[in-house]
């Protein structure tokens, strides 16, 4: 199975060596779970697709999705990542596309410049304790946002959100086995975040150490979710659809750009996407694949 082709390309950017590296590894079907998970530890980005068969006659193309510790059942920038260079070598065309991922049947808008994928099933859930989460991150309480309590949310992934002052977003200090701790029993990331609601601006940062990623460049699956999370605390306006720009990974080197969009009834998000630019970095092929395992 040695020669498995492979494109590395930047998500959420507009130009090569920003946004958020992604690695495409092409007719996969060969692979077991754990020498795709083999895989995605070696090239160490925070994700990894390998582009299969389609199970469902719906779908156009079907994808599955891990980080360096774990498969993810959706994630924006691999979506986003995958559809663009399936798009770009004609394995697909562009247009209105359906991917199938661990997520279900996703629709997904793909051009020569990026493309744009929806969202899982919105989900809000419970709320968290302000003080724990912060201190995680090396905040105080004082740079907390008390415009809503911090709480879980998502659309395909979930995550902890916690709404801070944008002086606090660049002071954040992912503390790992902290994270860990207070995002352990569920299972998510940890996203800090300010939200400029008269201009529908958002900076954003992802901590996911129990995912093997410290932190992300740029995420879509965050981005949806916030959008999830917004609503929830009643901080959108209802019964209407909200686009808003999400800047991320300036911090550490690898500034991202995603646009978010989310449409409300009766007081929830009833569906989100997410978008943005991709740009061709490398490409290659595997000349050794991991042993299998039993």
């Amino acid at each position: 199975m040695s020669g498995l082709r492979f494109d590395v390309v930047d998500v959420f950017t507009d130009r090569p060596y920003a946004g958020n590296p992604l690695a495409v590894v092409h007719d996969a079907h060969d692979l077991t779970t754990e020498q795709m998970q083999a895989v995605a530890a070696e090239f160490g980005l925070s994700e990894t697709a390998f582009t299969l068969p389609v199970t469902d006659p719906s779908a156009d193309y079907r994808v599955r999705i891990f980080t360096p510790a774990r498969e993810l059942p959706f994630a924006g920038h691999p979506s986003v990542g995958t559809a663009w260079v399936l798009a770009r070598d004609g394995v697909i065309a562009a247009g209105s596309r359906v991917q199938e991922c661990g997520a279900g049947l996703l629709p997904v808008e793909v051009d020569a410049d990026g493309a744009r994928v929806t969202g899982g099933t919105p989900v809000a859930g419970e709320d968290l304790d302000a003080g724990l989460l912060a201190t995680a991150v090396g905040l105080e309480l004082d740079d907390v946002d008390g415009a809503a309590a911090p709480g879980v949310a998502g659309a395909g992934v979930d995550y902890a959100f916690l709404l801070v002052r944008d002086d606090a977003v660049a002071r954040a200090r992912c503390d790992a086995a902290a994270v860990r701790a207070v995002t352990g029993d569920l299972g998510v990331g940890l996203v800090v975040c300010s939200v400029d609601a008269d201009v529908r601006r958002v900076h954003l940062r992802m901590f996911a150490p129990g995912s093997g990623v410290g932190e992300d460049p740029a995420t879509g699956s965050a981005a949806v979710a916030l959008g999830v999370f917004l609503a929830d605390r009643g901080l959108i306006d209802d019964d209407v659809e909200h686009a808003f720009t999400v800047a991320q990974g300036a911090e550490i080197g690898r500034p991202s750009t995603l646009h978010t969009r989310v449409r409300t009834e009766r007081g929830a998000a009833v569906a989100t996407s997410v978008g943005g630019g991709v740009s061709a970095v490398t490409r290659g092929e595997l000349v050794a694949i991991p042993p299998a395992v039993g």
